[in-house]
């Protein structure tokens, strides 16, 4: 749609901007993805910047409807749209792309805001916005490579910086300084020439970019270049691309102080690479790949508050492909999508081969959460767990669409995160689909599971009236034991589930559980009941202090 040029830049130029960067990162999603092989040949580019951008969109939507809802007519200053934006973007940025454009997008707010509400600005604002977002974006990037989206970044910003006329100027005069960096991306990183494509995260940024062209001036800008024209690079500096690196991608909203995440940054240089650290003012996002994807997110526990802990498996088929223009990948036979309640159990989960979806007390995932989890396993099959009776309805919305996609989706009802456990200890991608989908179906409806809380406040339960600071045992969801001890009502509940027999007893502990807790129900089981064994795991920030299987 055709726009109205205008001379600055105003909050309504920030709402238009992120609407059109949406449409054109929808219709460029694909293509994007296609081309992705750098720094991992995951084939996911243009769906983390468009997911971001999505976010980024709605929070300034959010604020738009906040001012219409106050006052009639009224609209945002600059400074609260591009706060918003930068906000959106932050908590929602995803994968290595997403989460540079979440930073850049902030080191324009940072410009944008320095002076309070303003109501617009013109050229030389925008200007030193865009330095200052190229310049941050690259400080933010643990170890900055050329012929990426930073380089395609910087080439924008100088291009602006050289331009004169008013702000359509300016971001024309920006774009075409990043389709000309970006062209020449193949002659800089081996990958890209190998592979005969241009950096995918760059095209991404072009495309933001001529959405800002679109906004201010009403054009809309010709295609861009996707697939290299012909080798650039010598033989033998392809010969030395590396053909594989760390197996997850591990992402995480962070809160902690700016001393702790330098501290952060430190260690998790020394465990992966593609370390990205955005943000400021106490909340970060946290992107990084490595082999121990639980010492990743253990770092971030010892900085602050880690929350919406995404870790994806890289797979075997993630490799650099060679000469030519290179395919979508290749998408796997079938995967295991899962809801988890803790990092501990993320961790578990993943290295069991599932994709995560972190599920923080009293902040359960929508379905879009539970639909991008399925697009991110990248398989032709899904049988996706959402280990929690309240998330049957979401999780059966997210199937729903995932089918509509052409993604055949089995949705087992697990209830606890130990079902699910069990449920994956039996699952074989290499038998057919329904006879994998029945025996992880039997699996999770033969083991019973319980969880051990404290009360947050008086209520009435199936086993009578509990005060706040009571300890409850619940079993299959219903409140069957209240206790003063933490321990001894874990006992009670244990010994109540094992009446009717059992094999395997899993403990599932969290942070807040007591000392010596799990060798106490270990002791209990081995000392009472004969051929029954004992696995213990620890969850992290779970929830409830303790949760309890039994097979």
């Amino acid at each position: 749609m055709a726009q109205v040029p205008q001379t600055f830049f105003d909050a309504l130029a920030v709402r238009t901007w992120c609407g059109l960067a949406l449409e054109a990162l929808g219709r460029a999603r694909e293509e994007i993805d296609a081309i992705n092989v750098y720094p991992v040949a995951d084939g996911d580019t243009g769906t983390n910047l468009y997911l971001t951008v999505e976010s980024a969109a709605a929070a300034v939507d959010a604020v738009f409807i906040g001012h219409e809802a106050g006052s009639a007519g009224s609209v945002p200053s600059l400074a609260e749209a591009v706060r918003a934006m930068a906000h959106g973007a932050l908590i929602g940025a995803r994968g290595n792309s997403g989460t540079i454009l979440a930073q850049l997008l902030r080191g324009m707010a940072q410009v944008l805001a320095a002076d309070g509400d303003t109501a617009h600005t013109g050229a030389g604002g925008l200007r030193l916005a865009l330095r200052h977002a190229a310049d941050s974006a690259r400080q933010a990037v643990a170890h900055p490579v050329e012929g990426t989206i930073l380089t395609v970044a910087s080439a924008a910003a100088e291009a602006a910086t050289g331009a004169g006329g008013d702000c359509g100027t300016v971001a024309r005069a920006a774009c075409e300084g990043a389709r000309a960096a970006l062209a020449a991306t193949p002659r800089q990183l081996a990958v890209l020439q190998r592979a005969g494509v241009v950096d995918a995260g760059g095209r991404g940024l072009v495309t933001v970019l001529a959405a800002l062209v679109e906004t201010l001036t009403g054009e809309r800008q010709a295609g861009t270049v996707t697939y290299a024209r012909g080798p650039v690079d010598s033989p033998e500096e392809c010969a030395s691309l590396p053909e594989s690196g760390p197996a997850f991608e591990v992402i995480y909203l962070l809160e902690a102080e700016d001393a702790a995440v330098t501290r952060l940054r430190e260690r998790l240089d020394t465990l992966g690479d593609s370390l990205v650290v955005v943000g400021g003012d106490g909340l970060w996002n946290v992107h990084v790949h490595v082999d121990d994807a639980g010492a990743a997110v253990e770092a971030g526990v010892e900085a602050g508050r880690p929350h919406r802990i995404r870790i994806t498996h890289f797979g075997v088929g993630d490799v650099h492909t060679t000469g030519g223009e290179r395919p979508p990948r290749e998408r796997a036979q079938r995967a295991v999508v899962a809801v988890v309640p803790g990092p501990g159990l993320a961790g578990l989960y993943t290295e069991a081969g599932a994709t995560t979806v972190l599920a923080r007390p009293g902040e359960p995932p929508a379905s879009g959460e539970l639909v991008e989890a399925v697009r991110r396993a990248h398989a032709r099959e899904v049988v996706l767990l959402p280990n929690d009776a309240e998330l049957r309805h979401t999780a059966a919305a997210a199937a729903e669409q995932a089918r509509a996609e052409g993604i055949r989706v089995a949705l087992i009802p697990t209830r606890s995160a130990v079902q699910g456990i069990a449920a994956l200890a039996v699952h074989e991608p290499d038998r057919r689909f329904d006879e994998d989908v029945v025996s992880m179906t039997s699996a999770a409806g033969a083991t019973r599971y319980a969880e051990v809380a404290v009360a947050e406040r008086q209520s009435w339960t199936m086993a009578g009236i509990c005060q706040a600071g009571d300890v409850l045992g619940l079993i299959d969801g219903d409140v069957a034991v209240i206790g003063a001890e933490v321990t001894a009502t874990a006992e009670t509940v244990l010994d109540r589930m094992l009446a009717a027999g059992g094999e395997l007893v899993t403990l599932v502990l969290g942070d807040e559980a007591p000392d010596g807790i799990a060798g106490h129900l270990e002791a209990r089981v081995r000392e009472s009941y004969l051929a029954v064994d004992t696995v213990v795991y620890r969850g992290g920030r779970q929830g409830a202090l303790l949760l309890i299987g039994v097979e």
